[in-house]
């Protein structure tokens, strides 16, 4: 049976690109589109009386007429049920663990691609398939299974040539900086040479993770590329 999912988000050419994205995972169908946590409300309740209930929502924790995480509790208290994932640019680990404590099954950060948005439905999929296959009862190896297949085998791998300890701390002085850096002086800080620290800061910049700016020098000379990290 496929897993119909409401979106929640309230910037239009997100929520469009986010009902595009479920409509192109197998197994998914799109339940339909709130912008407010008050059309997310009336959306789940419409679905439940026309006998079709929301197993899925994909919900932003900015919305225009109140908190994500307020609009989950109003759900639980009216009694939907239905499964949470967070697609979201809070980046607050008290917005993360608020939403682990509210029963958020994954977490999803945007900026993100569409293999990344697969890759979160395709592990919520695999854990319903899991849980619809258990039996009524579950030994310890089974509830760990479940709860595993929530979780990914690994990180994406990072390009060819890139080490995770570089990538640490490349991030690390980025986000421990008070104003923009350049590859220089990033590479200063690690202790890398500038073009390392750069190919580790451009691929920071794709991800959306780091924003890029140009910095002008005094005497007239080229100008810089700097990068800060995106708060």
């Amino acid at each position: 049976m496929s897993v119909r999912v409401l979106v929640v988000e309230d910037e239009a050419l997100a929520a469009e690109a986010h009902a595009s994205y479920v409509e192109r995972v197998p197994g998914f169908t799109l339940a339909g589109v709130a912008r407010s946590a008050r059309d997310a409300v009336r959306a789940l309740e419409a679905a439940q009386a026309a006998g079709e209930p929301v197993d899925l929502v994909l919900l932003d924790m900015h919305l225009p007429d109140g908190h994500g995480l307020g609009l989950l509790t109003a759900l639980r208290g009216a009694g939907h049920l239905c499964d949470v994932i967070a697609v979201t640019a809070a980046r607050d680990t008290k917005v993360v663990r608020q939403a682990v404590v509210q029963g958020v099954v994954l977490y999803l950060l945007k900026p993100f691609t569409f293999a990344t948005f697969r890759a979160k439905l395709e592990q919520y999929a695999e854990f319903r398939a899991r849980l619809d296959a258990a039996p009524a009862e579950v030994v310890q190896d089974e509830v760990d299974q479940l709860l595993g297949s929530l979780r990914p085998a690994g990180s994406a791998p990072l390009p060819k040539g890139m080490s995770a300890e570089t990538l640490r701390a490349v991030t690390a002085a980025l986000r421990e900086a008070t104003e923009e850096l350049s590859a220089t002086e990033v590479a200063g800080v690690v202790g890398a040479s500038r073009v390392t620290a750069r190919r580790y800061l451009e691929h920071l910049a794709d991800q959306g993770l780091a924003v890029r700016g140009v910095r002008y020098g005094t005497g007239g000379g080229r100008p810089e590329v700097s990068y800060a990290w995106r708060r």
